[in-house]
């Protein structure tokens, strides 16, 4: 029971932490990009568990989150609700300035021809990288 107790503390400080990291992202601009950042792809099964958590509750709704932990910098980002299957997120550019990482994603569609499903679906991104101090930009 102090488990399930010490989860939900956590669950609860991790979602304040996202309103309040939401809050202080800032658009800084006119900055000039010095280097394409290496990233990973995430998947939904390799998660920190805190960060699953978190992301089940906000993507109900479009969200951007930042989450360090042990070394890595994880930067996710989603869309909402989609009323089909078949919507998929593309990283467009993620790139770090001096003060900043930038991180540019674009919502794709269904292909066509695409057999989908009517079922509403929450798509969102994860994207590892190096663990960083800079603040994120999500655009």
């Amino acid at each position: 029971m102090k488990n399930k107790k010490q989860k939900g503390i956590l669950a609860v400080f991790l979602l304040c932490v996202c309103f309040f990291i939401s809050g202080c992202i800032t658009r800084i601009e006119k900055e000039q990009k010095r280097k394409d950042l290496e990233y990973i792809l995430i998947d939904q099964e390799h998660l920190p568990e805190e960060m699953t958590e978190v992301l089940g509750q906000l993507k109900k709704k479009a969200f951007h989150f930042v989450y360090s932990d042990q070394g890595k910098t994880y930067l996710a980002e989603g869309y909402g609700a989609c009323p089909t299957t078949g919507y998929t997120i593309e990283v467009k550019k993620l790139y770090e300035t001096e003060h900043a990482v930038c991180l540019h994603t674009s919502l794709m569609g269904p292909a066509t021809g695409e057999e989908t499903k009517e079922i509403t679906t929450f798509p969102y991104i994860v994207v590892e990288i190096s663990e960083t101090e800079k603040e994120v930009m999500f655009d």
